[in-house]
């Protein structure tokens, strides 16, 4: 009786202590919680979580995403798919006549309710207030809902509704804000506001999401509630994209900020948009985005599908023709790939990395680009096409370096030798070609560390299950 009753807890959303709440590092490049213990931003994008699905269906899918090692759920409030006059799966729009200052009951118990069951599953939900359309208006005859005037107000609702919610705050959603600067301070303000009873940001974690090629950065790096920067490197090709020089970038920038790609190229997207000419991406595609840009000091990552995250399903009007209904997508395989990157990086002192290319002799670029980065006692090495490159060793601690391949399609790790940390030694990846990505990791020998990809526990048991979100 006793485990009945706490599944059912779970299925209430009810009854599980509150996530921790979140804030930059010391250092300035990541992000932990209140203690200090490293979270690493993975997210899924369900823009449209909120708005299309129900509840059957949504604790479906956040089920799947905990049990994948997620850590957070990127779902807009006011949808962009028509969010504010297309009804929600219980026919709830959000706003009385798509007035902000006028929000409908039923539909926020309805975000209340994913709010809870994501939370409930150690996933913290980035929620987006609304899609940039609705404070840019003048697309496909948008109206601006939020402005300047109500913006704060609208935020001071939604950071009193979820202030002691497992929260993350993205504001924007895919437009530049130029000329609305102001809204999304005020909004930005709104939510503090609400969350602590005063403009206090130390109280909340906030970002923006920006439109395709643009960074948070050039707009409010320096403002005060913007704790993280976000990238939208897009769905382009990789030559053109180049998304580790755009997180090199930000990374760069003064005062220091983490910074992450909030929307990289989604698995089964059209390629640059051009299915005809280049096909769609899949699994080895959003793999390499992910370590590219973790490896380039990339605070954590985000996935996406191009079914998912506009929730495609039977009667629905297809944008930029999705693959799958999804329900069918949430199961493709570079979802599940995506903890992998998670495991590696925390498998080894996490606070301490840096990127750092110096370690590579002569590194391939473009669709080859090979990528390193470096920590207390380890460095790692990522070609993402397997092919083989020359490393500069007594860059890391140590007399000797003990090496291991690392598999990012499976999480699997295998010993590749010792050697004298010095010098510059070639390496030859277990294979090679699209698709044969590999992971070199480089620990000072002393250390003992255990694979990569495997958690120390006081327990002795070891694997990605081990430590929870």
């Amino acid at each position: 009786m006793r485990a009945i009753a706490a599944v059912l807890l779970l299925s209430l959303g009810a009854g599980a202590a509150p996530l921790p709440k979140l804030r930059v590092s010391d250092n300035g490049r990541f992000l932990v919680s209140e203690g200090g213990q490293s979270f690493f931003y993975l997210a899924d994008t369900a823009w449209e979580l909120f708005h299309r699905l129900d509840r059957k269906q949504a604790v479906e899918y956040l089920t799947l995403r905990a049990a994948q090692r997620f850590t957070a759920i990127q779902a807009v409030a006011l949808a962009e798919l028509d969010g504010v006059t297309v009804p929600n799966a219980y026919g709830d729009l959000p706003l009385v006549n798509k007035d902000p200052a006028r929000p409908v009951e039923a539909y926020w118990r309805h975000v209340d309710y994913i709010v809870n069951q994501a939370n409930a599953r150690g996933l913290y939900v980035a929620m987006l207030p609304a899609w940039g359309r609705w404070v840019t208006g003048n697309r496909r005859g948008d109206e601006a809902l939020l402005t300047a005037a109500n913006a704060q107000g609208y935020g001071e609702f939604l950071g009193r509704r979820y202030a002691k919610k497992g929260i993350i705050w993205i504001l924007g959603g895919d437009r530049t804000p130029s000329g609305y600067e102001e809204v999304w301070r005020a909004l930005a303000r709104g939510i503090a506001i609400g969350v602590s009873g005063r403009e206090d940001y130390a109280a909340v974690l906030m970002s923006f999401h920006p439109r395709g090629g643009e960074t948070s950065a050039t707009w409010f790096h320096n403002d005060p509630w913007l704790d993280f920067n976000m990238q939208q490197t897009g769905h382009g090709l990789a030559a053109d994209v180049r998304s580790w020089e755009r997180i090199a970038r930000d990374y760069a920038r003064t005062p220091v900020k983490p910074v992450l790609d909030a929307e990289p190229l989604y698995e089964d997207h059209p390629l640059a948009f051009r299915a005809r000419d280049n096909g769609y991406s899949f699994d080895a595609h959003v793999r390499q985005r992910a370590y590219w840009d973790t490896f380039s000091g990339a605070c954590g990552h985000t996935y996406g599908n191009h079914a998912v995250w506009q929730m495609y399903a039977p009667g629905r009007q297809p944008v930029n023709g999705p693959l799958f209904y999804w329900y069918e997508a949430i199961h493709r395989p570079g979802a599940a790939e995506m903890q992998y990157v998670r495991a590696l990086l925390e498998s080894r002192p996490y606070l301490s990395r840096v990127p750092d290319q110096g370690l590579i002799v002569d590194a391939l670029t473009g669709a080859d680009h090979i990528v390193a980065t470096r920590g207390e006692g380890y460095a790692m090495v990522y070609s993402p096409q397997g092919r083989k490159f020359t490393v500069r060793l007594g860059m890391i601690s140590g007399s000797q370096v003990r090496a291991w391949w690392y598999n990012p399609r499976d999480g699997a790790a295998k010993e590749a030798g010792a050697w004298e940390n010095r010098g510059a030694r070639e390496f030859v990846c277990p294979s090679e070609g699209f698709g044969s990505d590999w992971v070199l990791v480089l620990d000072d020998a002393a250390r003992g560390f255990g694979a990569p990809g495997r958690y120390p526990s006081l327990s002795g048991a070891s694997g990605p299950s081990v430590r929870r979100p």
